[in-house]
């Protein structure tokens, strides 16, 4: 039985800017049970497609069949009615699935209360545990990490076993070892219940998991890979995409040759004009400034009872990356929240730039927290009717600076073209390099960043990691980054691992 059958589907964004097409003739079809994996850079179509599935915006043009809904003839009430008979959905924004205010196990017991499951907290208390979660069945979510609360908010979504379970980078923020436990959970679940999943991600491991691996580029699917390997998909008209990489490794430009040879189509450089191969960029790790900007002193930070931070000690210099890493739940987020005064440690000293913060008052550390530090949380908060330039701007404006740095900050995270956009209308990974503009936007002495590139593709994590280098290496920042992405730990000066 076909679970989802979508036709030519199109999803176009009217902005004051003008048009935006996200689908652009999307074509796919998932069997019932599938494990479908939807992979693609920030902004290819990805959530836009998972939006329409979830009953939460509708296609522009084209038809979309879950089971045995036609979405496009689904009313308001209608709509609501599917979303409660079939969906389980993981969001982006993991926060927005746990109740701030009640133990995580309540949250995952909530849909089952509602359903009138008996022993709904005893199911919601087996899930938990299965994602290592189990002795922090009665902690709130402000006392777990992020990576802790994506893995609460998975089961939050699987608890009531839905036909069609959507994900959104259901492992954006978890460490290698938790993102496959919840993928190996998302893949168990499916194949016990038959539940059909579609997990979107800009992680290729994710194909590991997954019957069937797409990725979808300028709103179509451009190739798929089932066991056998990669096959390019060939869309109405003839129209194709081939892999950006296999036309780098032929060297191929702007246009192509194509001549029939049998049964083949042999693509080549159109008149021999092959492009130029990129030889490897090594960028020199010398570091020209070297000044002690931050110590950290025997630190203790704790939750109740729990211990995060124990006599945790770090010097940090100007002019380097220094990469936090550790599993999920290790103390990464609450380190950067207390050196960003976020938090108070329990014990401890904290000296930035040879001033003893822990002796200022509240006024004086907001003061020179505002002058020397720029921070990029973990779920940054945007205001999504203004631009991205006046979201910066803002951000210059409360710190008492005036609004020049915003267009340079937007141009060197690549922004620049989508400068006046809202931000309502940029993909989740423009919105997080608006996020990071918003943080160097001041030139700050230590730039602190909570897992910037967890929901990024491969391509643009790199981007970002170069920025934060660059920012480092050019302005003389000290750049402090929490991440488990080798990508960015690599490229680092140093490394500290908790947990």
């Amino acid at each position: 039985m076909t679970a989802i059958d979508a036709r030519d589907v199109f999803r176009v964004h009217s902005t004051p800017e003008g048009d935006a097409a996200a689908l652009q003739g999307l074509t796919l079809t998932v069997d019932e049970g599938e494990i479908l994996a939807i992979l693609g850079p920030s902004g290819a179509g990805k959530t836009s497609f998972l939006r329409i599935l979830a009953g939460a915006d509708r296609p522009s043009a084209g038809a979309v069949r879950v089971f045995e809904w036609d979405l496009a003839q689904l009313g308001r009430r209608g709509l609501a009615q599917y979303r409660a008979a079939m969906i389980g959905s993981v969001g982006q924004d993991h926060a927005t699935a746990l109740d701030p205010a009640q133990p995580i196990v309540d949250s995952v017991a909530t849909r089952l209360r509602l359903d009138l499951v008996s022993e709904a907290r005893g199911r919601a208390a087996e899930l938990l545990e299965a994602v290592g979660l189990g002795a922090r069945l009665d902690a709130l979510p402000g006392q777990l990490s992020g990576g802790e609360q994506q893995r609460a908010a998975v089961c939050a979504a699987m608890a009531h076993r839905p036909r069609l379970l959507l994900a959104d980078e259901p492992t954006g923020e978890l460490d290698r070892a938790n993102a496959d436990i919840v993928l190996g959970l998302i893949a168990d679940l499916a194949r016990r219940s038959g539940t059909t999943a579609i997990v979107v991600s800009h992680d290729p491991r994710v194909g590991a998991f997954a019957d069937r691996l797409v990725r979808i580029r300028d709103g179509r699917i451009s190739d798929e890979e089932r066991g056998s390997g990669e096959k390019i998909v060939v869309g109405r008209g003839g129209w194709l995409r081939l892999p950006e990489e296999l036309l780098r490794g032929a060297g191929v430009g702007a246009r192509v040759d194509a001549q029939l040879d049998g049964d083949r189509i042999v693509i080549t450089a159109a008149g021999g004009a092959v492009a130029a191969r990129a030889a490897p960029v090594v960028e020199s790790r010398e570091i020209s400034l070297r000044e002690r900007i931050l110590e950290l002193r025997s630190l203790v930070k704790r939750y109740g009872s729990r211990v995060v931070l124990a006599d945790f000690a770090a010097d940090i210099d100007r002019g380097a990356v220094t990469a936090i890493t550790g599993p999920s739940g290790s103390g990464k987020t609450t380190l950067l929240d207390v050196i960003a005064g976020l938090e108070a440690p329990d014990a401890g000293t904290i000296r930035l730039a040879g001033e003893d913060v822990a002796g200022l008052d509240r006024d004086r550390w907001a003061a020179l927290r505002s002058r020397r530090i720029g921070y990029v949380p973990q779920q940054p908060v945007l205001i999504p009717f203004l631009s991205a330039r006046e979201n910066v701007e803002l951000t210059l404006r409360l710190r008492g600076q005036g609004d020049d740095g915003a267009v340079e900050a937007l141009a060197a995270v690549g922004l620049a073209e989508r400068a006046e956009q809202l931000v309502e209308r940029l993909s989740v990974g423009e919105r997080l390099r608006v996020a990071i503009a918003r943080g160097i936007a001041s030139r700050p002495d230590v730039l602190v960043a909570d897992e910037p590139t967890s929901r990024l593709d491969e391509a643009n994590a790199r981007a970002v990691t170069a920025l934060l280098v660059r920012l480092a290496r050019e302005w003389g920042a000290a750049v402090i980054v929490a991440s488990h992405d080798p990508v960015v730990v690599e490229q680092a000066d140093a490394t500290i691992a908790l947990g």
